[in-house]
């Protein structure tokens, strides 16, 4: 199935993510949109199927504050080993707060520190975990970089591994520490849904607290859980705040409940004294979600007319001056579905050759079954040829006459 049906992202060159617009006419008209936001940029997604349900300047790059921390947690927990001893540089032990309080040459558990970046959002912590697996925090910030362009995140670029404002001259020019929700919010949908360590991931963002001394035991560190949302509502599943001057207060988080996950991205949600705005964004994005979106399959849409076989010129057949015919078999969407409106309708449409020519091999494309909704393409599934069929040549010409004329001579 996986080789055989292909998914169309809509819009992927720019966000690797589907798209619709943000607050729909059904929603207006039924009192059930989202309303204002205090976030300048927010994005509502389908976290399995990547679709956005709802954006707000969602393509447009901000800085992103401490949010920038999941995409380290996840590349610390995929590359590297929570046995490993760090030894804190002069560099990692000099960040602002917030910040675990390292002295220069002090050691730690590899594993400890991702409770102290994810819980307490300790920049030195980062600093120590990117030049652990770097070599520097430059080195990291390509391995970020790679990421997210491996993720198709393509409005993002990352210069620090706990995401403090920062900017850079790359060439002429100047590159800033930022992302957009919509990118944003696509890597998180990796972090819980696609990647090889996607349930360490929760594992660790989903810890209340945790405490935890330096290598050498000499002191003792307790890390508490910021992310309020956890408790806020039914099935939150997992989430990172960050605040820096330039981002304002900035918040990544999931929510899982009756078999649909939502994630909410925002940017610029306010600045002091307005922390709770986020939460308040936050909310509001996904009761949208819970009360709008249901997950429809694919298969219960209407197939279109498709034919059950194709006319092939110049084939051979079973009689001579008979037309050569190739069966078809169409892939259809057994195992897709995504989260819909009520209003919403699943447009399904074929495309095909009506004739072909010989020779033809079993197994060729010869026609396309497109899935739509609301005008924008989801998912194609490939319409191929059961048999082969060869081209007429003389010894079958030869051969199909002398059938002929001894059929007709026992006649």
């Amino acid at each position: 199935m996986k080789k055989i049906i292909s998914w169309i992202l809509v819009c992927a060159v720019i966000t690797g993510c589907f798209v619709v617009h943000r607050d729909t006419v059904w929603a207006e008209e039924n009192g059930q949109g989202v309303g204002s936001l205090y976030a300048t940029s927010a994005v509502l997604m389908d976290a399995d199927s990547g679709r956005i349900l709802y954006e707000k300047n969602g393509f447009e790059k901000r800085p992103m504050a401490s949010t920038t921390k999941i995409m380290t947690c996840i590349l610390a927990l995929e590359k590297g080993n929570a046995e490993d001893i760090v030894t804190a540089s002069a560099y990692a032990a000099s960040r602002p707060k917030v910040h675990l309080g390292v002295t220069e040459g002090e050691t730690f558990r590899f594993g400890d520190l991702l409770y102290s970046l994810m819980l307490e959002s300790h920049n030195d912590a980062a600093v120590m975990i990117a030049e652990h697996l770097g070599g520097s925090v430059e080195g990291f910030a390509d391995m970020m970089n790679a990421k997210a362009g491996e993720l198709g995140c393509e409005d993002t670029y990352f210069i620090t591994p706990n995401g403090l404002d920062a900017a850079v001259t790359v060439g002429e020019e100047q590159k800033v520490h930022s992302t957009t929700a919509a990118d944003l919010a696509r890597i998180m949908k990796y972090c819980i849904k696609e990647s090889p360590c996607r349930e360490e991931f929760l594992n660790v963002t989903r810890t209340a607290s945790y405490s935890f001394s330096d290598a050498e035991g000499k002191r003792s560190f307790s890390c508490n859980n910021h992310n309020a949302f956890l408790n806020m509502m039914e099935g939150a599943l997992t989430g990172k705040t960050g605040f820096t001057a330039n981002a304002g207060y900035c918040y990544v988080g999931a929510l899982t409940r009756d078999g649909r996950t939502f994630i909410v991205a925002l940017l610029a949600c306010g600045w002091p004294n307005n922390k709770t705005y986020k939460w308040k964004d936050t909310t509001k994005l996904m009761n949208y979600g819970l009360e709008n979106y249901s997950y429809r399959s694919f298969s219960d849409a209407a197939l279109p007319d498709i034919p059950a076989a194709i006319p092939v010129q110049n084939g051979q057949s079973e009689t001579l001056g008979d037309t050569a015919l190739t069966e078809v078999e169409a892939e259809t969407a057994k195992d897709f579905g995504m989260l819909m409106r009520r209003d919403e309708e699943i447009e399904v449409s074929y495309e095909g050759k009506e004739t072909l020519k010989a020779p033809v091999k079993a197994g060729t494309q010869v026609g396309t079954i497109t899935y739509r909704v609301g005008g924008q393409t989801f998912l194609t599934c490939p319409v191929k040829i059961r048999q082969s069929v060869k081209k007429i040549d003389f010894p079958w010409c030869l051969e199909k006459t002398m059938d002929k004329w001894a059929f007709g001579a026992a006649g």
